[in-house]
């Protein structure tokens, strides 16, 4: 049996965790965040790639890309694309890859009369509000959908 595959996309300015609005994220850095990714796929046993990027088209490319390479499901924080990703929201419609969406913050909170993330419709899960942690929650999330479409 072969140990699943996640892809984690971090969409626009989430290279910057630390560095930017503090009051609205972590004091995780995105190399901690990337480290606690990893000790938690080794734990669980399953294969995780994590790709950066501040243009929506590279994270397209980069989900259609994990798809034909047997990627068995999507943990994306969308960050910058939320509001106007599209495109993106056509990409993990279009590749049916059980797809988790992770914020670090609660965007109802800090966005409570215009939120509406554009990708959101195309996840199973959407998790926010519970700072990094919920990375591990939506690995988690994204393990349980593998199992059920094993299942």
């Amino acid at each position: 049996e072969t140990m699943p595959k996640i892809v984690v996309v971090q969409g626009a300015n989430m290279n910057w965790l630390v560095k930017r609005q503090p009051e609205h994220y972590v004091s995780t850095s995105a190399a901690e965040l990337d480290a606690m990714i990893r000790r938690h796929a080794q734990a669980k046993g399953y294969e995780v790639d994590i790709f950066y990027t501040n243009t929506e088209g590279a994270a397209i490319d980069r989900i259609y890309q994990a798809v034909e390479a047997g990627v068995d499901a999507l943990v994306m924080n969308p960050a910058g694309f939320t509001f106007n990703g599209y495109a993106l929201a056509d990409t993990v419609r279009s590749t049916r890859i059980p797809y988790v969406e992770v914020h670090v913050s609660n965007l109802y909170a800090r966005y409570p009369k215009e939120m509406t993330s554009i990708p959101g419709p195309t996840a199973q899960c959407v998790i926010m509000g519970l700072g990094v942690q919920g990375y591990i929650l939506g690995l988690e999330a994204a393990l349980h959908l593998i199992s059920q479409k094993a299942g």
